[in-house]
């Protein structure tokens, strides 16, 4: 069954249009997550589907039904927001409840899906302090627990891991991962953390300058990008494009991720080591060519490479991505 479907979803701010013909279905219990550089509209096309914003033109439907001009409150959504929006004067409880307590549910249906979402998120033992008493992972599970409560028909979830430290981050997509499959949840991710996209969704949307470029599974993104600006918008660190005239495609590129280059004697590529990144597990180099290109090499383990080191590099072609000089993949 389709939980969400965009028609030829447009909106402008004045002269500024912000999204250009967006068209997506996202399947009951799928976990979308939408990426793109800062601007791309990604977060704009989330409140048009929770209703914060108006389409300019175009439909939303939300299971079935056409919500275009249906007000927030009465979609079957639940939103949870980067800010956390706790009300500081209530406790985990109170903030967790407030919503059913306006919707008129009954005392007993609220007590159980309190008991339920607490439970889950690991917050029996917070239910009574006010938020100024948690840390912000705290806050933030506080906020997924008063969206599960609600039993929505949609997810929405708008940046929510952008203030956590690196670890907490971490933990916080795990459990989001987690809730995702007890609940069996449809959630719209917006993120522009491709780390989130690519460990949390089942399909990506990837954005830009209010366009869809492409959609598609992690992998399948990541391994078979319809252009240049998907190929490099995927992947840590970033491909490596370097200009291919030999295609016989005035001003195309080759483009080769970064664990597909290797340190090899008598490789096609020839340069410098202007840096080393030591990570321990990966060791990282920035290459700079003798043609004056800079490459980032990715190395599995642990490798003695120094600045200023001459070094050859090679690659499979087999692995490498050609595309024209708009950026179109050119393939075989």
């Amino acid at each position: 069954m389709t939980a969400l479907t965009l028609e030829n979803i447009n909106k402008s701010f004045g002269d500024v249009h912000v999204l250009k013909d967006i068209d997506l279905r996202v399947e009951t219990g799928e976990f979308i997550v939408f990426v793109g550089p800062s601007g791309c509209g990604k977060s704009t096309l989330l409140r048009v589907i929770a209703g914060l914003e108006d389409a300019s033109s175009g439909t939303v439907r939300i299971g079935g039904k056409d919500v275009t001009t249906t007000p927030p409150a009465k979609r079957g959504i639940a939103m949870v927001f980067q800010s956390y929006a706790l009300y500081p004067h209530l406790d985990v409880e109170g903030n967790m409840t407030l919503g059913l307590k306006q919707a008129g549910e009954a005392k007993p249906v609220i007590a159980e899906r309190i008991a339920m979402a607490a439970k889950m998120l690991s917050l029996e033992e917070y239910l009574k302090r006010r938020p100024s008493e948690l840390s912000g992972g705290q806050r933030q599970r506080v906020a997924i627990g008063r969206a599960i409560v609600r039993k929505p028909e949609l997810f929405l979830f708008d940046e929510p891991l952008s203030n956590l430290d690196a670890a907490l981050r971490m933990h916080m997509r795990v459990e989001i991962a987690r809730l995702h499959r007890e609940l069996g949840a449809t959630i719209v991710y917006v993120t522009h953390d491709q780390t989130e996209a690519m460990t949390l969704a089942d399909r990506i949307v990837v954005l830009r300058d209010g366009r869809v470029e492409q959609v598609g599974s992690p992998m399948a993104l990541y391994n078979d990008p319809d252009n240049r600006f998907v190929a490099g918008f995927l992947g840590a660190p970033s491909m490596n494009f370097l200009a291919a005239g030999p295609l016989g495609a005035p001003g195309a590129t080759l483009g080769i991720r970064p664990e597909h280059l290797c340190a090899a004697h008598g490789g096609r590529l020839r340069g410098t080591v202007t840096h080393v990144e030591r990570l321990g597990g990966d060791t990282n180099l920035l290459v700079t060519t003798d043609a004056d290109a800079t490459l980032t090499v990715r190395l599995f383990g642990q490798h003695d490479h120094r600045v200023g080191e001459a070094i050859a590099l090679d690659y499979d072609p087999a692995r490498a991505f050609a595309f024209d000089a708009e950026g179109r993949r050119l393939r075989p």
